[in-house]
Order: C-alpha cells, then sequence, then structure tokens
C-alpha cells in the first residue's frame, strides 16, 4: 500500500474518532488528547532530522555536482513567479466576489456565536520573536550567533546560508589541494559527509514507515478539540481560503508542471501524492521535506541537484501558501470591517504577506501568527484585530494543513522547472558543440 493512501486512511479515521468523541475519554480513560501527543512525537522527529539532513543533503550536493550562482537565480525567478500568480488569484477572488462583504457589522456577534459552539477556549498563539514585516530585520535574525543555535530552534534558512557557505569552502579547499597534489585530507571529509547523509536518510525512512500512525492521532486530537459546529459560522471565509489555495495548487501547479515542466497533471499529482498528503497532515512542509526528496528523484524523475536545490535551499522562498493565505485573509476581514481598500493599499498587503512569508518558515501555525502584522499593515484598528484573531482560529487548523500542503507542491513544482531547465540548457549546449 503507497504511503499516501495509509496517509488518507489514517486522516478519515482520525477525523472520524475525533467527531465522535470529541475531547471527552473512551477506552480505559484513553483521550483523543493523548492520541495527538504521541503523534506529535514523531512530527517533532521528522522536523528535529529534517534539518541536518538539508545541511548534509546541500554539502553532498556541492560535492556530487556543480551549483552555480545560474542555478540559484533560475530558482530566485520562478518562486518569484509563483508568488506572483497566487498574489494575483488572491486579488480576483477578493475584488471580484468581495465575500468579506457577508460579515459586514457582525464580527462581534460572529466571535460571540463561534465562541459560544467551540469545545474549548479560544486562545491565538502567541507572537514568533524577531519576526517583522521589515527585511533587513528578517534578514539578522537569519544569522545566528552560534553554528549550534539554527539546529537548536530549527531556522531552516540560518542552516541553508551554513551549508551554501560550507558548500563553496570544500570546493575552495578542493582546489587548493589539488593544486598542491594531494587531496586525502578533502576526500575523507567528502566521504564522511556523504555517508552521513546516507545515514540521515535511512533514519528518516524508518520513521517514515510510522507516520500514518502519528497523522491518525494528531487528526483524531485536532478535530475532537475544534469540533465542526462553528463550520456553519465561518464557511464563508473558509470557503473563500480554500478557494484560493485550490486555484493556485490544483490548476496552476499542474498546469505549470505540464506546459513547462514535462509532467502531465495525473504524474504531477499521482507522483506527489506522498510528499503533499504527508505535509497536509503534519501541518509542516519542513518535516515533509524528506518525503518531498524521495518522490521528486524516485517517482517524478527530477534529477538529484535539482530536487535538492528546490526542496533544501528553497524551501524558505517556496511559502505560496502562506503568502497567499495571509493577504486574501487580511482583504477578508478588512471588507467585513467596511474598510474599502484601494489597489495601492493592497498593493501594500500583498507586500506584507511576501516578507511575512519569509520570515516565518518553520514556525508551527506560522500563517496565523504573523497574521496581526499584517493586518496592521493595512491600517486596521489593534482591537478589531484583537477581535478577528479568535474569530477565524476555529477553523484555522484546517486552512493551516491546506497551506501546508501548498508549500510542498510549490517545492515540487521549483525542482521540475529547474530539472526542465538544466535539461534544455544541457541539450543545447550538445547542439552547439
Amino acid at each position: 500500500m503507497p504511503l499516501y493512501l495509509k496517509v488518507l486512511i489514517a486522516v478519515v479515521s482520525g477525523a472520524v474518532l475525533g467527531v465522535t468523541f470529541g475531547s471527552d475519554p473512551y477506552l480505559f480513560g484513553l483521550k483523543n488528547e493523548y492520541l495527538g501527543q504521541l503523534g506529535t512525537l514523531v512530527v517533532r522527529l521528522l522536523k528535529a532530522l529534517a534539518t541536518p539532513l538539508i545541511l548534509f543533503a546541500i554539502l553532498d550536493g556541492f560535492i556530487r555536482s556543480e551549483l552555480s550562482a545560474r542555478h540559484g537565480m533560475r530558482l530566485l525567478a520562478i518562486c518569484l513567479i509563483n508568488v506572483s500568480v497566487a498574489m494575483a488569484i488572491g486579488l480576483a477572488i477578493m475584488n471580484t466576489w468581495s465575500p468579506g462583504t457577508a460579515w459586514a457589522g457582525d464580527l462581534a456577534a460572529l466571535t460571540r456565536e463561534v465562541e459560544s459552539k467551540s469545545p474549548g477556549p479560544l486562545v491565538p498563539p502567541q507572537r514568533a520573536p524577531n519576526v517583522s514585516l521589515n527585511p533587513l530585520s528578517n534578514l539578522a535574525g537569519y544569522v545566528p550567533e552560534s553554528l549550534l543555535e539554527p539546529f537548536l530552534k530549527n531556522n531552516v534558512l540560518s542552516i541553508v546560508l551554513l551549508a551554501l557557505l560550507g558548500g563553496v569552502a570544500l570546493r575552495a579547499v578542493r582546489r587548493s589541494q589539488h593544486a598542491a597534489g594531494d587531496l586525502r585530507g578533502i576526500e575523507s571529509l567528502e566521504r564522511a559527509v556523504g555517508t552521513v547523509y546516507q545515514v540521515l536518510v535511512q533514519m528518516l525512512e524508518w520513521i517514515i514507515l510510522i507516520v500514518p500512525f502519528a497523522v491518525f492521532g494528531v487528526v483524531a486530537q485536532v478535530v475532537g478539540k475544534a469540533g465542526i459546529g462553528v463550520f456553519g459560522i465561518l464557511w464563508v471565509f473558509l470557503l473563500t481560503i480554500l478557494a484560493g489555495l485550490a486555484l493556485h495548487s490544483l490548476v496552476y501547479y499542474p498546469a505549470v508542471a505540464w506546459l513547462f515542466g514535462g509532467k502531465r497533471p495525473s504524474v504531477y499529482l499521482r507522483g506527489g501524492a506522498d510528499a503533499i498528503l504527508t505535509g497536509l497532515s503534519t501541518n509542516s512542509s519542513l518535516a515533509t521535506v524528506p518525503v518531498t526528496l524521495k518522490c521528486l528523484t524516485e517517482k517524478l524523475g527530477v534529477s538529484d541537484r535539482s530536487a535538492r536545490l528546490s526542496a533544501c535551499v528553497g524551501t524558505n522562498l517556496n511559502n505560496d501558501g502562506i503568502t497567499l493565505y495571509e493577504a486574501m485573509t487580511a482583504l477578508f476581514l478588512a471588507q467585513a470591517a467596511g474598510y474599502a481598500l484601494s489597489l495601492p493599499q493592497q498593493g501594500v498587503v500583498l507586500m506584507a504577506s511576501v516578507f511575512a512569508g519569509a520570515g516565518i518558515a518553520g514556525i508551527p501555525e506560522a500563517g496565523l501568527i504573523v497574521l496581526p502584522l499584517v493586518l496592521g499593515a493595512v491600517g486596521l484598528p489593534d482591537a478589531m484585530i484583537a477581535a478577528a484573531i479568535p474569530l477565524i482560529l476555529p477553523v484555522d487548523w484546517i486552512i493551516a494543513r491546506c497551506r501546508s500542503a501548498v508549500n510542498v507542491m510549490s517545492d515540487m513544482l521549483v525542482a521540475i522547472l529547474l530539472d526542465r531547465l538544466e535539461s534544455t540548457s544541457a541539450d543545447g549546449t550538445d547542439s552547439k558543440q
């Protein structure tokens, strides 16, 4: 049975258990909360191993293949195009449909009704430290004070920067030792890097075998805690956000993968199903990196270099799901509050969403954590922001998982396009020769 089918069965079974028992004890005092705690441990272990995997995957990539500035520029260009399309989709939906007006004048009443139907108190997540809409401030937060700090905090971008610096240094040392006629030292180090990478891959493959059980417990806990009664109240908001995410991930991504990447939609979706459903259920594109790499190289036929460049180096850039969510939610709540935003003001929302997406990778519930920053950039009053966050909190658990799945699909698309560009460049070079 393929992994994606096991995960799908786990999601459905966990949701049924969550709806049936909620937060109440059942078999011998067992609660969905306990299952969720066990499942969370597996997800945490995946994240803990994913960060060193990224480090050694990039280092090993520098050793085994030629990573150049041209590949990096292609990565940036593709990511910029993807996020621009995501923003266009969000603007089109919000300005043609204006769904937020359905809540106009009713925010306070809706909040009270949602709180009455929620199984427990609505507590917004705390704001992540050192996250702002200032790109320079975010950049400063990625420069570590010690080599261990990025791994202790799961700061992916800092690890990527260290890996890139280490990869360039490995090549410089190899050239120096080659000129001296003695490569024994650097070759020993390169073999050690490759061995550690293979060991990490093997460990993660074992852990992935129990991912469906972890998914079952996490979904049971989340559904049992959040309940489903609030969907009847918040369906307009939920439908709006999911429509934007679906158009971008299920229409744009497969179309581009087919037209420009040479992968038919059925191949793109079926080949990446394991990674997509793992990201959807674990709510973490970081924890899904090992599965994403496996899907790209083994099922989609993407070169190892393109897969590592997208899933490891580009993981902080491929945040289309978060940026689209931030922009659409800000515009939705602005409409609900009666704020008629001009196109320049909507442009501010888009830029704030992009900067927020770049500053929060790897943080749990990242999209919801920085949403107040984006809402503040629109000019919404603090009191309205404080009332709006608890209102959408009960359905954020399902949107957050969809955001993670979109981010994983973005990693896959970028890898496919990089691989196609690489093949085209190679064919052009061969033909000239």
